[in-house]
This record gives C-alpha cells, sequence and structure tokens, in this order.
C-alpha cells in the first residue's frame, strides 16, 4: 500500500462518519415529524437537540480542525439527550401497562424483565424508544469521526 493511500484513509472514514450523521439527523427529523413531536416543551427537547447535533456536524468539516472541541461537548450534550429521552419513553410506556387492555389484569403478576421489555420493545405504551435512541447514536457516530480529527494549535507565548 502506498503511503499517499494510507494517509486518505482516516479522512475517508471521518468523512463517511459525517455522512452517516447526516442520515442519522434526517431519520431522526422524519421520526420526529411523524410523530408530531411538538406539543409542549418537553416535545421540543428533540428538536433542540437534533439542531445541535447538526451544527455540531458542521463544526465538525471546518478547516484545520477548529471546531473539533465544540463539535464533542455538542455531541456529548445530544448524548445526554438521548439518554433521557430513551429512560422517559421507557417509562412512559412502562406507567402505561396497567391500562392496556391485553395486560390490564395481569401487569403486576408479569416478572420486572418482562414488564420493563415490553416497555421497551413499545409492546405497552404510545412512546417510541427508537427515536431517541437513533438520536443518541447519530451523536456517537459524531464523536467517532473526531476520533485522530486534527486540532487547531494554541499560540504558546515565548517565555
Amino acid at each position: 500500500m502506498t503511503s499517499a493511500g494510507a494517509a486518505t484513509r482516516p479522512g475517508l472514514v471521518r468523512h463517511g462518519l459525517v455522512a452517516l450523521t447526516a442520515v442519522g439527523i434526517l431519520a431522526a427529523a422524519f421520526e420526529l415529524f411523524s410523530e408530531h413531536h411538538w406539543n409542549g416543551a418537553e416535545q421540543l427537547v428533540p428538536w433542540v437537540a437534533l439542531a445541535a447535533v447538526a451544527a455540531a456536524t458542521v463544526l465538525v468539516l471546518l478547516p484545520g480542525g477548529s471546531g473539533v472541541g465544540a463539535t464533542r461537548v455538542l455531541a456529548l450534550l445530544v448524548l445526554g439527550a438521548s439518554v433521557y429521552g430513551v429512560v422517559d419513553h421507557v417509562l412512559v410506556n412502562y406507567g402505561s401497562g396497567p391500562l392496556d387492555e391485553r395486560f390490564a389484569d395481569s401487569w403486576d403478576a408479569l416478572p420486572l424483565l418482562t414488564r420493563a421489555w415490553y416497555a421497551a420493545s413499545k409492546e405497552v405504551g404510545p412512546a417510541p424508544t427508537l427515536a431517541p435512541g437513533v438520536l443518541g447514536q447519530t451523536a456517537l457516530l459524531l464523536l467517532l469521526a473526531t476520533v485522530g480529527a486534527p486540532r487547531r494549535q494554541r499560540a504558546v507565548a515565548p517565555g
């Protein structure tokens, strides 16, 4: 393998990860839009997170690595919002288990792990757990795109 080929491989992988991030942003936006996810302040949180990860995606592409630090911070914030979203959706679904006609009489008798699985898999409840999960995956892809990215050098004062 030539050294030129080895030199372009990290850039190719980074751009591939950024492209997958863009696909994740579009997929999450489509899911939020199709679920009419804008009723109330709490439902606007993923839209803000989506805007943040979109901004971070632009920042990671700035020349000389000048946006890498901000990209990492934004991606970590979005990852936190994603974890919150998954947990919140599972808890909402779990709470609706006793109201589901299929489980109303047996919900409390089911093992805890079974109830948790039903809530996470949306067997019960209205809240999709995949949407915030995709947002987290998108943030992780963007974080991976920053690994080995060039960083802006700070000027060191002569001392």
